[in-house]
Formats: C-alpha cells, sequence, structure tokens
C-alpha cells in the first residue's frame, strides 16, 4: 500500500475533533471463531494506530467511546476483562502517548471503577496534562444523558446557592458544565460496525456534526478507512442554519 493511500492531504478543512463509537470487536472474533476477549485485543491495536494518525495529521481531538453506561448489562465476565484490558491498556500506552506530546482526558462517571482503576485515570491525566498535541478523550463509563444531567444538576446546585440567576442559564453556560469543557465540538463523528445511531454518546455535542457510518469492524478500521471518512467529511458543505449559497460567498470572501 502506497504512502499516499493512508496520508491524510494536508487542508484547513480536515476536522478539529473527531469523535468514534469503536464497535464490532464482539463480532470481529466471532467470524473468526475466536473468543470476544481476542477481538477486543485486536481493538486495542485498531486504537493505536488511530492514536498515531491522528497526532501525525494535526487533528486537536480525538475521542474515542471505550466503555458505556450501558455496557454493564454486559456478561460479567466480559465486562471484567474490560476493565482489565482498561488497566493494562493505561499501564502499556501512557508513557508512549507521554513522549508524543499527547494530552489524555477522560469523561464519564469514573466512580463506579475500581480503585485501582480511577488512580490510573487520575495519574494517566496528570502525567500528559501539560502536552500540546492530540487531545486524546476517552469516554469511560459515559452517556450523554448522563453528561447533561451532572450538567444540569451542578447548574442547579449555583443556582440554589446564589451564585448564579436562572436567567443567565444559556447554551454557553451549559457547555461550560458539560464534560467536554474546553473543547470544539466534534466536526466528524464515525461510527464502525454497520450500526447507524449515536447511541447515547456526545448527545449534546453532536448537533452539528458530520456523521460517517462504515460496515468495517473496529479491528478493521485502519489508517485507509480514517482517510475515507475524513474525505467524506471534506465533501460536505456545512451550513449550521445558512444556506448553501450564504456559504459559498462567505467562502469567497474569506479568500480575498
Amino acid at each position: 500500500m502506497s504512502a499516499e493511500v493512508t496520508r491524510c492531504p494536508e487542508s484547513e478543512n480536515n476536522p478539529r475533533h473527531i469523535a468514534i463509537i469503536m464497535d464490532g470487536n464482539g463480532r470481529w472474533a466471532q467470524r473468526r471463531f475466536m473468543p470476544r476477549a481476542m477481538g477486543h485485543q485486536a481493538g486495542v491495536k485498531a486504537v493505536r494506530a488511530i492514536v498515531e494518525f491522528c497526532a501525525r495529521e494535526k487533528i486537536e481531538v480525538l475521542t474515542l467511546f471505550a466503555f458505556s453506561s450501558e455496557n454493564w448489562r454486559r456478561p460479567e465476565d466480559e465486562v471484567s476483562l474490560l476493565m482489565n484490558l482498561f488497566i493494562s491498556t493505561l499501564q502499556n500506552e501512557v508513557d508512549k502517548l507521554d513522549r508524543n506530546g499527547i494530552r489524555v482526558r477522560f469523561i464519564g462517571d469514573r466512580t463506579a471503577f475500581s480503585e485501582l482503576l480511577q488512580g490510573k485515570i487520575a495519574a494517566a491525566e496528570a502525567q500528559t496534562q501539560h502536552n500540546t498535541g492530540l487531545t486524546l478523550v476517552v469516554a469511560a463509563n459515559y452517556g450523554g444523558r448522563w453528561d447533561m444531567a451532572q450538567a444540569f444538576r451542578a447548574i442547579n446546585a449555583k443556582i440554589n446557592k446564589g451564585e448564579l440567576e436562572s436567567q443567565a442559564v444559556d447554551e454557553k453556560l451549559i457547555d461550560a458544565h458539560l464534560s467536554t469543557a474546553g473543547l470544539p465540538e466534534p466536526d466528524l463523528f464515525i461510527r464502525t460496525g454497520g450500526e447507524q445511531r449515536v447511541s447515547n454518546f456526545l448527545l449534546w455535542q453532536l448537533a452539528y456534526t458530520e456523521l460517517y457510518f462504515t460496515p468495517k469492524l473496529w479491528p478493521d478500521f485502519d489508517r485507509e478507512e480514517m482517510v475515507a471518512a475524513i474525505d467524506s467529511f471534506k465533501s460536505r458543505q456545512r451550513r449550521f442554519g445558512h444556506t448553501g449559497e450564504q456559504v459559498r460567498n462567505n467562502a469567497a470572501i474569506l479568500q480575498l
């Protein structure tokens, strides 16, 4: 495979923030008559490749849906395996991420995790907090509805304390209380595995995000697939409520 195939062409139109639901690890393994655990391990290799790609292509933020608040409903042995894999991956990868200037940030309700895992998460964030390259956001025990609910609770507490007036609550204030505060909203959402839904992921933040669905199972999602997703993003006209003519006129003015 030539380098041109797997390299995203330099462009100001590249997405700043890419969010991915990494679906299909279990099915990938089952199709190969392997235990589902092998699929999750293969999925970690795919994560490594996509993180490296995004860092090299100067993507500002990559958010990965690692474990949803609904995933606790899976068989107990699979959940246990995922938690152990989570811990071992943090142990094995954080030093490399740090050396490459990647900042790690976790979003979600981490209180449900073991003290060991909570400690690994906090340590990874602390070790990489001053890095200025790619921001890798890991959504773990995360749900979009949970995110909005915790933001509303925090705002309501401030109102009750007299720190805020209810009239001050607007979209910008809610943004500031979401777990993604300070990050740009996702430009491109990718879901692998063939399903075409957002599954309670970044519900508030995806309001104007371009959606891209692929039948590729996550362990098979490689650099070439990422380029295809980004190329699809670049081919779309993002209007944000404007007409197509307005967007074209504004673009022409910026080029003058």
